[in-house]
């Protein structure tokens, strides 16, 4: 069945957040002159990891370290980089198109709703969307399939009719487990052979346009 319902994720795929919370992070580890180590940075599951990156990092620097102090100045470094961040190249030709074609576009992310609609709203492309789930709205994030199935539910389609975008092997993996077809747009901080799972893997959004990669997953 060809889909009639594109279910995208937010974080690293519609918007590139991912490199600026690296970034972030880098910043707050040198301003107490460390490195910032890559290992395990990012979680192979979906949701909040911080308190984790604030152990670490409060272990690094000892017992002169601030939480309170290191979160704020973190946030509002972060903030600044937000400032310029666009939707991720392609991705409004993606929308564009999937309107030409009549298509249905959802968002099914782990990050809260206030994140998700914020974001989207800044880039003009929250009123596109038909319906949103978020993983302040469920019980479990990604790999858990839960935030998808909220997607679901709320469109009123079968698994069948939609296809699902992700950049992570444990976005596939959820989006799979909803028994959703899925392409892989893999962002940079993941190797490319994790998405065995995937039905598609692009190098990026703005490599094909969308009536060609409907024509492969079909």
């Amino acid at each position: 069945m060809r889909p009639d319902t594109l279910i995208f994720d937010f974080d690293g795929l519609l918007m590139d957040t991912e490199s600026t919370l690296l970034e972030s992070w880098r910043w707050e580890w040198r301003r107490h002159g460390l490195d910032l180590p890559l290992d395990g940075f990012f979680a192979d599951h979906g949701g909040n990891v911080n308190d984790q990156r604030y152990a670490a990092l409060a272990a690094a620097v000892g017992k002169s370290y601030d939480q309170t102090e290191s979160h704020s100045l973190r946030t509002a470094y972060r903030d600044v980089l937000h400032e310029r961040l666009e939707p991720a190249p392609g991705i409004r030709e993606w929308f564009d198109q999937a309107a030409e074609l009549g298509l249905r576009l959802a968002v099914a992310s782990s990050s809260p709703r206030s994140w998700v609609h914020g974001y989207l709203d800044r880039a003009g492309l929250l009123d596109r969307l038909a319906v949103t789930a978020c993983g302040d709205e469920v019980e479990a994030h990604k790999p858990d399939p839960a935030v998808y199935r909220l997607a679901l539910d709320r469109l009123g389609i079968a698994p069948e009719r939609g296809l699902a975008f992700e950049d992570t092997p444990h976005g596939v993996a959820a989006a799979r487990a909803a028994g959703l077809r899925c392409v892989a747009v893999p962002n940079a901080y993941v190797a490319v052979d994790r998405f065995t799972a995937a039905d598609l893997v692009l190098a990026g959004a703005a490599d094909a346009p969308l009536p060609a990669i409907l024509d492969k997953i079909s």
